[in-house]
């Protein structure tokens, strides 16, 4: 992870995980480097999002899915997308770092707690959650979370 944005000038990070419950952090109450989360992106892209040519975003979403697909087997969920621009070559920086947690006895039992609402939040999806769904989920959000913008060569193909 610290070896990601080696030699990058990166101005934003944020560490995605495709969650917007509790996924907002506010730059102006934080000292020091700061991370954003999710719901910050979200927020960014209104104004400012992040556009990949449409081959990119296809070697990406393979990426993800291949990586995320090998975490599921291991049954390792709570990883996260660290992403962020270097502002000297203008690319997209990205890696997908804490892939340490599997989902272990404890982390079944809480699930299934919270998402049975036996102490409270019911209503509320837990937010832990099997490889399985951890797995979707990151997929579906990182898909939504990058844009493709056309370029020049784009539909030449199709006849």
């Amino acid at each position: 992870m610290e070896n990601l944005f080696f030699g990058c000038d990166i101005k934003n990070k944020f560490d995605l995980k495709g969650s917007e419950r509790n996924r907002l952090v506010d730059p102006t109450d934080q000292q020091g480097e700061i991370v954003l989360l999710d719901e910050n992106l979200v927020q960014m892209s209104w104004s400012k999002p992040l556009y990949i040519l449409s081959h990119s975003k296809a070697v990406l979403k393979d990426a993800i899915n291949r990586d995320s697909t090998f975490l599921e087997k291991n049954q390792v969920m709570d990883y996260s997308l660290l992403v962020g621009l270097d502002h000297k070559s203008n690319v997209l920086v990205l890696g997908i770092i804490d892939y340490i947690r599997t989902f272990t006895f404890d982390k079944k039992v809480e699930s299934f707690v919270k998402q049975t609402g036996i102490l409270g939040g019911i209503g509320k999806l837990p937010t832990v959650i099997s490889p399985e769904r951890y797995k979707q989920r990151f997929i579906d959000a990182m898909d939504r979370y990058f844009y493709t913008v056309p370029d020049r060569w784009e539909g030449l193909s199709k006849i």
